[in-house]
């Protein structure tokens, strides 16, 4: 069985975003997948990058750089405690499932602040060792998230531009430059604007998907993917 790492973050359990995490968990466990949640609002997830990450002495006292700091403390093993976690949970995942809405053309703030903390230089990636070479080369990632806007809104023509766009920074900028290679995303298209039956088919939809996403090839990372 595989092990999947599932990042999500919204408030409401009942919320669609809930409901397909659930849909997740089920199905993929009822595949012999070992599935772990990293439930961000419930364990109230720390988004901001601070002193606090590096337990003990810094490198460089005098001048505090957080990416220098964190690098130092990953070497010789004194981040803090809840990054230590979120890495090992990183370490052991075969695919990382990010569940949540989409907040201003973006991740919301707590899921940034993940990315931010656990995917620190030297455990996630270390120059040159980045995009096809990243530290996390083995892995597959795969962003499902829900939108306000409809799918003509993010159409090519659309007012908000194609939604490839919007998953450059995140699927490109942030997992393939860690080496993770990437799996088309699942999007579930103004939710809170359809029926009920509508949200069903959704969740029935994305049930269906994981039944067969192991044979999934993952998309060409390349511009031409996001901006053909």
């Amino acid at each position: 069985g595989k092990n999947v790492l599932i990042v999500y973050a919204h408030q409401e359990p009942k919320s669609l975003n809930g409901s397909l995490k659930r849909v997740a968990v089920e199905e993929l466990s009822k595949q012999g997948c070992s599935v772990t949640v990293s439930d961000l609002y419930a364990m109230q997830f720390e988004p901001r990058a601070t002193r606090n990450d590096i337990v003990g002495f810094l490198h460089n006292s005098s001048e505090f750089n957080y990416g220098v700091e964190a690098w130092e403390a990953y070497k010789r093993g004194s981040l803090s405690k809840d990054l230590i976690e979120e890495q090992k949970k990183v370490q052991e995942a075969d695919l990382l499932i990010f569940q949540f809405p989409l907040y201003w053309f973006s991740m919301p703030a707590i899921m940034k602040g993940w990315m931010d903390r656990v995917l620190v230089q030297g455990f996630a990636h270390e120059f040159p060792n980045c995009y096809d070479s990243g530290l996390l080369k083995n892995k597959l990632a795969l962003f499902s998230f829900t939108t306000g806007g409809s799918e003509e809104m993010y159409a090519k023509g659309g007012i908000s531009g194609d939604i490839r766009y919007l998953l450059w920074p995140m699927q490109h900028g942030i997992m393939h430059f860690c080496g993770v290679k990437v799996l088309a995303p699942h999007i579930c298209f103004a939710p809170e604007y359809v029926s009920e039956e509508k949200r069903k088919e959704m969740l029935t939809a994305w049930a269906q998907r994981l039944k067969t996403l192991w044979k999934e090839e993952p998309i060409n990372c390349s511009p031409d993917w996001y901006f053909k």
